[in-house]
C-alpha cells in the first residue's frame, strides 16, 4: 500500500487529497478543503498565495500529526497560466496576479503589433487568450513595473508551491506548455518570442517532465507537519493535464471534456498540429503526460454558474449546485442562447447575461432556473461546435465524449451534451484531477509503469455514468441561433 498526497488547487477551492494505491486500485479521501478567494486591491486582482501555501501545510499537518500517515509522495497541481516572479534572493517580487485581472485587456493586440499572431502561433501552437502568461508578462513590461526588471526567475503556480515545499526552482512541463512561450515541437522555451517582445529570457527556469522527483520537503516543513522527509514530485502540474491522465478512454474515437470552472475539450495526439486551420479555429497544443499533445480548446465553463450563485447569495438567495441543476432541468428550454466565452471578467453575472440577451434581441431569463438552463444549454452547444471543429482538424468522427472533473456530477449538463451532439457521453471520474496527480506521482516513484497502467487503475477504481442521446428536439434550431451569435 502506498500513500500519496495530491494538492489540487482550483480557481474556486483547493484540497489536500489522500490517494491510497493498493492492489492496482486507487481510493481518494479529502483530508482538507479550503476556499481559494482572489483579493481585489487598488492595483488589481491577486491570488492569496501565502494563504494558499498555509492551507497546503494545514493539509500536510492533518496527514502527519493527526493521521500519523507514512507518505510516499506529495504533488501539486493548479490552474494554468498564472505565475510568481522571484528576485535573486528567492523571494516574491510581486504577488501572483489573477488571470482575470483587467491589466491584460488589449495586450494581445499590442503584442501582435510587434510580433504577428501567425508568428507567435508558429513558435508556440497555443490558443490565443488575453489571460495567457505571455500577455500577462507583456502587460507587466508595458506598465513599467519594477518587478520584471528585478526578477531572476519565473515560476508557475504549482512550481512556486513546489519551491516553497522543497527549495527547488524548476518548471514542470505540462504547466509550462500553457504559457504561450513554450515550443511544443522543439520541446524548449520559445525564446524567439521573448526576445521579439523585449522580455528577459533570464527568468525562464529549467523544465522537467511530469513525474520528476524534485526532492524531499524542507526540514522545517517535515518537522512542523510531522511528515518526515517525504519526496515531492513534479506531478502533472496543470490540473487539466492531471485530469486527462485519468480519463478512462478506450480506442481512438473519443475526446475529453475536463469540466469545472473552465471546460477544456480536446483529444490526445502524438505530435502537435500547427497549421492555418488550427490557428483559425484557435485550438491549442499543450503537453500532456508522457510527451503526448493535448489538442484542445479552452471554453468558459461552470464559472458562469459559480458567479451567478455568488450574486444570488449576496442578494439573500442561497442555492447549492444540486439545487441549481434541478431547477435548470425543470425550466423552460431554449429561452435564449449565449456565447459562454464572452464573459471573462468577474462581476454580477446574472446582470451581464441579461444584458447580453437584450443586446442580441433575445428574452432575458426570468429566474435562477432559467438562467442556469441558458448557461448549461449554451455550454452544450459550444461543445457541439468544438466537437465539429475537432473532427474537421482530425478528419475522423468522434463517437464518445468523456467528461471528467467536478462538472461531470452535473447530470443535467451531461444529458444536454449527449442530446446537443448526438454522441454517447461517459461521465466520470469526478476526481480525475486528484487521481491523475496521484497516479503520475506513482509512475515517478516506480510504483506504476506507465500511463496505460495508470488508466487501468482508474477503470478499476471509479464508476462512470453513461448518457445516450435522448431527445434532439429543439437542439438543431438552437444550434443555428448559437452559430449566428459567433
Amino acid at each position: 500500500m502506498k500513500n500519496f498526497i495530491a494538492i489540487d488547487l482550483g480557481a474556486e477551492s483547493g484540497r489536500a487529497m489522500l490517494g491510497v494505491l493498493s492492489q492496482n486500485r486507487l481510493t481518494l479521501e479529502e483530508l482538507h478543503r479550503f476556499p481559494n478567494q482572489p483579493v481585489r486591491l487598488p492595483t488589481g486582482i491577486y491570488w492569496d498565495a501565502f494563504r494558499l501555501f498555509h492551507e497546503i501545510l494545514e493539509g500536510l499537518t492533518k496527514a502527519g500529526r493527526e493521521r500519523k500517515l507514512a507518505l510516499d509522495g506529495i504533488g501539486v497541481d493548479t490552474w494554468g497560466v498564472d505565475f510568481g516572479l522571484l528576485g535573486p534572493d528567492g523571494a516574491l517580487v510581486d504577488n501572483p496576479r489573477h488571470y482575470r485581472d483587467a491589466r491584460n485587456n488589449g495586450m494581445m493586440e499590442k503584442a501582435f503589433a510587434v510580433m504577428p499572431r501567425e508568428e507567435i502561433f508558429r513558435h508556440t501552437g497555443l490558443q490565443f487568450m488575453q489571460l495567457n502568461s505571455l500577455f500577462q508578462l507583456y502587460a507587466i513590461k508595458l506598465s513599467g513595473s519594477p518587478a520584471l526588471e528585478v526578477a531572476a526567475k519565473l515560476l508557475f503556480m504549482p512550481d512556486l508551491f513546489n519551491y516553497w515545499l522543497t527549495g527547488v526552482q524548476k518548471a514542470e512541463l505540462t504547466i509550462a506548455s500553457t504559457s504561450q512561450f513554450y515550443n511544443p515541437v522543439e520541446r524548449r522555451w520559445a525564446t524567439e518570442v521573448f526576445e521579439k517582445l523585449g522580455l528577459p529570457t533570464r527568468i525562464l527556469p529549467e523544465i522537467v517532465p511530469p513525474g520528476t522527483l524534485l526532492g524531499p520537503v524542507l526540514p522545517e516543513i517535515a518537522e512542523s507537519c510531522g511528515i518526515g522527509a517525504v519526496p515531492v514530485y513534479a506531478t502533472a502540474g496543470h490540473d487539466t493535464a492531471a485530469a486527462v491522465a485519468a480519463v478512462p478512454g478506450e480506442g481512438e474515437d473519443w475526446c475529453y471534456i475536463s469540466s469545472g470552472t473552465w471546460s477544456l475539450m480536446g483529444v490526445e495526439q502524438p505530435t502537435p498540429i500547427i497549421n492555418e486551420k488550427v490557428l483559425a479555429l484557435n485550438f491549442t497544443n499543450e503537453v500532456g503526460f508522457g510527451g503526448s499533445i493535448r489538442l484542445l480548446k479552452n471554453i468558459a465553463g461552470l464559472w458562469l454558474v459559480q458567479e451567478c450563485r455568488k450574486a444570488w447569495a449576496a442578494e439573500g438567495q442561497a442555492f447549492d449546485y444540486a439545487q441549481l441543476a434541478e431547477m435548470a432541468g425543470q425550466a423552460k428550454p431554449f429561452v435564449a442562447v449565449i456565447n459562454p466565452d464572452a464573459f471573462l471578467e468577474i462581476g454580477h453575472m446574472p446582470s451581464k447575461i441579461a444584458a447580453f440577451c437584450e443586446r442580441t434581441g433575445q428574452k432575458a431569463p426570468e429566474n435562477p432556473g432559467q438562467m442556469v438552463r441558458v448557461i448549461l444549454e449554451s455550454l452544450a452547444l459550444r461543445y457541439r461546435m468544438v466537437l465539429e471543429s475537432l473532427e474537421d482538424v482530425l478528419g475522423r468522427r468522434i463517437q464518445t465524449i468523456n467528461i471528467v472533473g467536478g462538472g461531470s456530477r452535473n447530470q443535467v449538463l451531461n444529458q444536454f451534451v449527449a442530446d446537443a451532439t448526438g454522441r454517447r457521453v461517459v461521465a466520470g471520474p469526478t476526481e480525475a484531477t486528484a487521481a491523475g496527480n496521484v497516479l503520475v506521482q506513482a509512475i515517478g516513484a516506480g510504483v506504476l509503469k506507465n500511463l496505460a497502467e495508470a488508466r487501468a487503475v482508474v477503470k478499476a477504481s471509479f464508476p462512470v455514468s453513461v448518457f445516450e442521446p435522448r431527445s434532439r428536439q429543439g437542439w438543431d434550431e438552437a444550434y443555428e441561433r448559437f452559430r449566428s451569435l459567433l
